[in-house]
């Protein structure tokens, strides 16, 4: 019997997205990847939704654990205290960062990162968690108080994802300002938490005035791109991150955090571009 409708768009953009990975590990292997500060990007862990940025729990737990016996995973301060200072020449490290604020991040995620010791910075957008608005794709939202409970882990750093999720390319300044302003307060009111830093919904970031409303806030702002932050040569307003997805695996994740797959990211941005406003 032929495949139904549904499951042949499936396997087809696997495979499409398994030739991606290949061509980009090809062009790995012509030109490695500079050291630097590998940023990890996951939205989701569970596995329920069906999504690609949804991780098994199994597949996630592979690997923080692989992160951790590498021993080199550090919390965004520390990556930030290394990507500014220039005198720093230590080895590689890695940052794992989660967007939007999903209640599997309390659920599925924090254990693991506890069980291994792995930190981790979850920017969220604050909307959502205010007002137990459920995300795209039937993600239900964390709670404050699951929020105040990761973070007495000292594990969990939160961060900015603006308040609505909005995507501030295409944003006026006062726009912006709302977005960051509201965001802000709702974090540090509901968690006592002074905020470092930011993640550009969609990871496209902005321009001109909007970005420098986004600068006079934080101390760092993660975008897209796949590639590792390079030490003294890296904007800290502009960080690159690299999407960790279900058909990495353990193959194509152990690239990724090496600083690998730049190609994947660089299609990566190109598509996101074509978003006009959804969230998540």
């Amino acid at each position: 019997m032929g495949q139904p409708n549904g499951g042949g768009r499936r396997s087809a953009r696997e495979r499409a997205l398994r030739a991606v990975k290949m061509s980009a590990a090809a062009v790995d292997r012509v030109r490695p990847p500079e050291p630097g500060v590998v940023v990890l990007l996951y939205h989701r862990v569970g596995g329920s939704s069906g999504l690609q940025i949804d991780l098994p729990t199994d597949l996630f737990t592979q690997q923080m654990e692989a992160l951790a016996e590498a021993g080199n995973v550090v919390s965004m301060d520390v990556a930030v205290d290394r990507l500014s200072s220039g005198s720093f020449e230590g080895t590689d490290s890695v940052v794992v960062t989660f967007d939007d604020g999903t209640a599997d991040f309390a659920s599925e995620a924090v254990p693991i990162l506890e069980r291994f010791r792995v930190p981790a910075t979850l920017y969220i957008a604050t909307d959502f968690i205010e007002r137990s608005q459920s995300f795209p794709h039937d993600g239900k939202p964390l709670s404050w108080s699951a929020l105040a409970a990761a973070q007495s882990t000292g594990l969990v750093t939160v961060g900015s994802h603006t308040h609505s999720h909005a995507l501030l390319d295409r944003a006026s300044p006062a726009v912006v300002a709302n977005e960051l302003d509201r965001s802000i307060g709702l974090i540090e009111d509901r968690l006592g938490t002074t905020l470092a830093h930011f993640a550009y919904p969609k990871a496209l970031g902005a321009r001109g005035a909007a970005e420098a409303e986004v600068r006079r806030r934080f101390r760092s702002a993660a975008l897209g791109g796949g590639k590792a932050n390079r030490h003294r040569h890296t904007d800290l307003y502009r960080l690159q991150r690299t999407s960790i997805q279900v058909t990495d695996g353990m193959r194509w994740f152990r690239c990724k955090a090496a600083g690998g797959m730049a190609l994947e990211g660089t299609l990566r941005r190109m598509i996101n571009r074509r978003y006009a406003g959804a969230a998540t």
